[in-house]
């Protein structure tokens, strides 16, 4: 049987932010369900901003490389006005250098959602990247985590304190093993 393969893609341009402390969280229930896991953290990426045409570094193929050899993704983006951080979106700009390949974008590719808010717009994050998704032909499952108020459940040094959000964690990421795991063995 083949082994699934799951990155996780998101944080914020802050050092230790909760963002990339839930999608740890959830990379590592995805490897304790037998997935193969790889954390792209956006702020160490350090990726230009998309610009067509323009020649991809270093970052920008570590991104588009690891998107493409996925079965299943983990996106997880702060909350920012209402939607998406900037650094966020740009990330997602920069798949469009998959449009080459075969298949093109996500297709076949599974899609859990987190967004990490510190009020409680978390919800319009999820329907941002839920759009993306859709529009790069990917599947989302239908488990999405909205956490508002992050700063109350997640310590400074990143320790998830709610048992509740590391139960939701963990089911997230088994789902995206679980449904990548059947739909790659379609593919």
């Amino acid at each position: 049987m083949k082994v699934v393969k799951v990155v996780g893609m998101g944080g914020s341009m802050k050092p230790g932010s909760t963002s990339i402390r839930t999608l740890e969280a959830a990379l590592h229930a995805a490897a304790a369900a037998g997935a193969e896991t790889e954390l792209l953290d956006i702020r160490l990426l350090d990726l230009p901003i998309y610009t067509p045409d323009l020649e991809p570094t270093t970052g920008v193929r570590r991104l588009v490389e690891a998107v493409a050899a996925a079965d299943g993704l983990l996106w997880c983006s702060p909350v920012y006005h209402g939607s998406i951080s900037g650094a966020f979106k740009n990330a997602l700009d920069w798949l469009e250098l998959l449009s080459s390949r075969e298949p093109k974008y996500l297709t076949d590719k599974v899609v859990g959602l987190i967004s990490t808010a510190g009020g409680v717009q978390g919800l319009q994050a999820i329907n941002t990247m839920e759009f993306v998704v859709r529009a790069l032909r990917g599947w989302t499952v239908p488990l999405v985590l909205p956490l508002d108020r992050t700063w109350q459940a997640i310590d400074v040094d990143g320790t998830i304190r709610d048992e509740g959000l590391k139960n939701k964690l963990w089911q997230l990421g088994q789902e995206v093993v679980r449904a990548a795991s059947r739909l790659s063995a379609r593919a």
